[in-house]
């Protein structure tokens, strides 16, 4: 396995992923197993927009790997008042070991990247969420021993979580069938990427507009968040509307394998996208999925920072 950055979960391979959840396995047995890696070194995270389970996972990670997270916003760097993303790159590649980054546009955190000479990681952008989709998977795999096999269905609004999840199962031998309102799906050309990925993989992604076959017979159903930060009230009471049928309650869930687990990614707001009951079910996994943030936050750093976990690193992208 070798990275450089982490943008997306497909610069990762079907080897590179299974290789980067036995790493976080290692540290969710070993939190402490690797205390100097990141020793006398900094890790810069730039967070464009409120975090609980990312910021602190990550600020954790770099803790136990020995180093100084340094947190900063927007009112912190000169990237809102006139410096171009490649100029703050060039100079906090000279200060820090790695730079996690959440913010809205993709392009921002692909042109941090072709300018860095360190690695680089999405922690959310408007069109992916790779650290979220390593530990639902890891989730995944902790329950049910493997994920290739499993049929995955996600209801509700199509979004960075469901692209990231989509690309991530296809990956790991998973099908996926995600359901949402026709004006909220999720972008053509990221499920057009996924389901040619699942094809070579000999797995299906299936993208449609009706919960309840979505769900039928899943071993997993998925809800997020039907609200995005920012959104203008006309648009929210617009989505409110679209994804009423669209929630996950008993009655949903019951389509579902009686075994089923449900996974969010967070935060839940019971009785809008989610029912009370189906997130406080005992097959709820919502705090297995939130501590495993940690954990896979540790192999990526470990494996970023590395360079490799075997085998030579990989040329730079840009």
């Amino acid at each position: 396995m070798s990275l450089r950055s982490l943008l997306r979960v497909t610069d990762l391979t079907p080897s590179d992923l299974a290789a980067l959840l036995r790493r976080a396995r290692e540290y969710k047995a070993n939190p402490n197993l690797s205390p100097d890696l990141l020793r006398g070194q900094s890790v810069t995270l730039y967070f464009t927009k409120p975090s609980t389970r990312t910021r602190i996972s990550f600020e954790t990670a770099v803790h136990r790997l020995g180093g100084l997270p340094i947190r900063v916003g927007t009112d912190d760097l000169q990237i809102g008042r006139g410096e171009t993303i490649e100029d703050t790159a060039c100079v906090i590649s000279r200060y820090s070991r790695a730079f996690v980054m959440r913010t809205f546009a993709d392009d921002e955190v692909e042109r941090f990247d072709r300018a860095a000479t360190i690695p680089v990681i999405n922690a959310l952008t408007d069109g992916h969420h790779p650290c979220q989709a390593l530990a639902d998977l890891m989730t995944l795999e902790e329950h049910f021993g493997r994920i290739a096999g499993l049929n995955v269905a996600y209801v509700g609004a199509g979004n960075n979580v469901t692209h990231s999840l989509m690309e991530a199962c296809a990956l790991a031998g998973a099908n996926v069938r995600v359901a949402t309102p026709g004006s909220l799906g999720p972008d053509p050309s990221i499920v057009e990427g996924a389901r040619s990925l699942g094809k070579k993989l000999g797995v299906s992604v299936d993208v449609g507009d009706d919960p309840e076959k979505a769900v039928a017979n899943a071993d997993v159903v998925y809800a997020d968040t039907w609200l995005s930060m920012g959104d203008p009230e006309d648009e929210r009471r617009l989505r409110m509307m679209a994804l009423e049928p669209y929630r996950v309650d008993e009655a949903l869930m019951a389509k579902a394998k009686p075994s089923a687990l449900f996974l969010h990614c967070l935060p839940a707001h019971r009785g809008e996208e989610v029912s009370a009951k189906v997130a406080d079910r005992e097959g709820s996994k919502l705090f297995d999925q939130a501590e495993n943030k940690l954990h896979t936050s540790l192999a990526v750093l470990d494996a970023l920072v590395r360079g490799t976990l075997e085998g030579a690193p990989r040329p730079k992208r840009g």
